[in-house]
């Protein structure tokens, strides 16, 4: 598991939990002791007093570049929606809102159920794969490219960079600020094209409201591109790799699942994705806020400019939220987690998400009936970080698999 780790330079903690506390890294332990229930984990994420702007940040300038994405500064993307508050967020949310409505999602249905199959295809025949690298991993960067509008030779460069940033230390010394200079290199150069070449996608339609007077700058459509790739992927990636994982790991769940799904049905595929969500979410602590005026929180004192994290992971096994929280029941209907968070930050990719995930596990479970583990579960290593939740390898093993046939995913959009 990770060790829950402050980067350095970072002073002072709050940290807002569930008092269950031990899921994954141990999330109740907070510098005073004390542990802190879900609903002021929900009041925190809504309180308009917790500011997104690292500007607020009362620590030393050092400090504050280690709040954020490595390399997001030097490269001029820190002006995108997980850094900035209303009025400029409510502007920015507005122009990139529409891409993520459920009708546009739906539409978008049959394009990922295309590259499901086409990665599952990939690996099908060889009887094992590594599930994150081979599927979890390409599936949502594809995804995402094509809906920026990435040229499709220009992916695997995409893929590439967006390998290095999710290593989290794990790759060569400053190799993710690298990746995410190239980035923001290829965003300028892409934003420049579609200027001149627009098309029916996400960058273009950012182009488009700058020029009918939206007021949006070259930095701000390139941050903005930026951060929807990088939050529309890696929260995807964890979410397929540990709902697998759940799955793998809770036998009668998963049967229950396929054969909820071979008789046609959506609705346990549906209330099954938020309790993987729930149990095991992809993002274990909502990213930095800071106090703007001192205030209290759960009983705690906080002061003007102190950073504040919300341990989301924690707060999800809540036990006077949700019963037996440490029971996975894919047909839980009250599950009000947060596991995209809350607020007016909720995830916007949270649509998307949510079809990415229904279809990749249906199709999986679908194609790959008797899928099972590798190795065994206490060789799975999680990687790195403070804010996201992931595997880093999830080897597993399969008989021969069927091909995919049409109707494989049912919609629940």
């Amino acid at each position: 598991m990770n060790d829950f780790e402050v980067p350095e330079g970072i002073d002072v903690l709050r940290v807002f939990c569930g008092p269950d506390g031990r899921h994954g890294n141990p999330l109740g332990v907070v510098r005073d002791g004390r542990r802190y229930p879900g609903n002021d984990a929900r009041q925190a994420l809504a309180d308009a007093r917790l500011s997104k702007d690292p500007a607020h940040h009362a620590g030393p300038s050092d400090a504050k570049g280690k709040t954020g994405i490595p390399g997001e500064r030097k490269a001029e993307l820190t002006t995108h929606l997980l850094n900035i508050d209303p009025p400029d967020h409510t502007r920015l949310r507005r122009l990139v809102s529409k891409a993520f409505t459920p009708r546009r999602v739906a539409a978008f249905a049959p394009r990922v159920q295309e590259l499901t199959d086409r990665l599952i295809d990939g690996f099908a025949d060889r009887g094992q794969a590594d599930l994150i690298h081979d599927f979890a991993f390409p599936l949502p960067i594809y995804a995402i490219c094509d809906l920026l509008g990435v040229p499709e030779e220009d992916q695997d460069d995409f893929r590439d960079w967006a390998g290095m940033m999710i290593r989290h230390g794990g790759g060569p010394r400053g190799g993710v600020a690298r990746s995410v200079k190239k980035m923001r290199g290829y965003l300028a150069e892409l934003i420049h094209r579609k200027r001149e070449n627009p098309g029916d996608d996400l960058i273009s339609d950012l182009i488009r409201a700058s020029d009918h007077g939206e007021h949006l700058t070259e930095n701000e459509a390139a941050a903005m591109a930026f951060i929807l790739l990088f939050a529309g992927f890696e929260t995807t990636v964890n979410l397929i790799g540990n709902g697998v994982y759940a799955l793998l790991c809770h036998p009668e769940q998963r049967e229950r699942l396929q054969r909820s799904l071979a008789a046609g049905e959506s609705g346990l595929l549906a209330t099954g994705i938020e309790e993987l969500l729930r149990y095991d979410g992809p993002v274990e602590l909502a990213t930095w806020r800071y106090a703007t005026v001192p205030l209290t929180l759960g009983g705690e004192e906080i002061g003007a400019g102190d950073p504040v994290l919300v341990v989301l992971a924690a707060a999800d096994r809540d036990p006077e939220r949700f019963p037996d929280p440490d029971r996975l029941d894919l047909a839980r209907s009250d599950n009000q987690h947060l596991g995209y968070g809350h607020g007016i930050h909720y995830c916007l990719g949270a649509p998307l998400a949510r079809l990415e995930g229904q279809t990749a596990l249906a199709t999986l479970l679908g194609r790959l009936p008797d899928l099972r583990l590798a190795v065994e579960p206490g060789e799975l290593r999680r990687r790195g970080g403070l804010i996201m939740r992931g595997l880093r390898t999830l080897p597993v093993e399969f008989g021969p698999g069927r091909p995919p046939a049409e109707g494989d995913t049912p919609s629940t959009l």
